[in-house]
């Protein structure tokens, strides 16, 4: 078996791939120039085809110009935005921003869209930061067809079940924020506070952060010897999906005395089913969600949360992101900071 490495694709062996001149195949990959779709797509699999990378990454540090990034979510704006437009997005996107800057990187913030589908086609970048993504996440495949240095926030998901662990190696490199310790840290709050018919409502998406809140709920429910209550809601419904699952459990299950629900605009809509069923929050229904964000803190009452430390995690995937532009691919992953419990009203101890 031969030892010599396999020599790097260029520009040029994809342009005798697909057919065309090196300065198509240089337009087609990087958005520029009169490029019809046909031709597109011929490009982008010849570069796939033979694992080729613009090379530009290393050249740009090397003559200290900037890099330009884009740092997205494929969560719709139902969830990923809200009312004031803020939320994890933006959280990670304000310190990003800052420490890609020290590194000589531009962010560009790539705001949510209502089917979660970035038009990336729009975006000369050279990498990009993407947030907990989905098996079939659009946006991702868009950036690895391209062959661009890609960092997952949340570790990314690979079937809907998560019945097989993955091989690693292939998984774009992420920064973990264990969403399985960070559930049945909520779950084991809210049995604490004294809830025995906790209920979840998670997103039907295939993204790792449902597969492992689900996984740890099951195994907290079968624990505890109750049945699991278990409601999944499509992310575009969002408060209003939540307000809907959240009612119909308690319709089935008059006695759900909890709600953890690790998305926060499905939260909001659990707290207001609560309300409208004439259950008082926290004496006769507790409710706990994931992310510390604005909708938690400006809930009536105010939601128990979780502190990700996602100015920890942004400056981590950042320096992975940073790693990977500069050729540097040994590190795949990185474990984020330990989430830390925030209680409020909503899971007060009843007396």
């Amino acid at each position: 078996m031969s030892t010599h490495p396999t020599p790097r694709a260029n520009i040029k062996d994809v342009a005798r791939e697909a057919g065309v001149s090196p300065t198509t195949v240089s337009h087609a990959l990087n958005a520029r120039g009169q490029v019809d779709a046909e031709t597109r797509a011929r490009v982008e699999q010849a570069a796939l085809k033979l694992g080729y990378r613009p090379n530009r990454n290393a050249q740009r540090l090397r003559t200290g110009e900037a890099h330009m990034i884009v740092l997205l979510s494929s969560m719709p704006f139902a969830v990923a935005g809200g009312p004031s437009r803020l939320g994890f997005l933006m959280e990670v996107a304000a310190v990003a921003a800052a420490e890609a800057l020290d590194r000589r990187l531009a962010l560009v913030l790539a705001p949510p869209m209502e089917n979660g589908r970035v038009p990336m086609e729009l975006l000369d970048v050279d990498g990009a930061l993407v947030i907990e993504p989905s098996a079939d996440d659009p946006n991702l495949a868009y950036l690895q067809r391209r062959g661009l240095p890609v960092v997952a926030i949340g570790k990314p998901a690979v079937d809907a079940q998560g019945a097989s662990a993955p091989d690693e190696a292939a998984l774009p490199p992420y920064v973990d924020i264990h969403s399985g310790p960070t559930t049945t840290l909520l779950l084991d709050h809210l049995h604490a506070q004294g809830a025995r018919r906790i209920a979840m409502i998670l997103g039907a998406a295939r993204r790792n952060s449902y597969v492992e809140a689900r996984a740890a709920y099951l195994a907290f429910a079968a624990a505890q010897g109750q049945a699991p209550l278990l409601s999944l809601v499509d992310e575009a419904e969002g408060e209003g999906g939540g307000r809907r699952a959240a009612l119909a459990l308690l319709e089935a299950h008059p006695d759900i005395d909890a709600f953890c629900v690790p998305v926060d605009a499905f939260a909001t809509g659990a707290v207001a089913a609560a309300l409208a069923a004439g259950r008082r929050i926290p004496e006769d229904v507790m409710v706990a969600t994931r992310y510390d964000g604005l909708r938690a803190r400006t809930s009536v009452p105010p939601l128990t949360a979780v502190d990700l430390h996602l100015d920890q995690v942004a400056q981590q995937a950042i320096a992975l992101l940073f790693d990977h532009l500069r050729g540097d691919t040994g590190r795949r992953r990185v474990d984020g900071p330990a989430a830390q419990l925030v209680p409020r009203l909503s899971s007060a101890r009843r007396s």
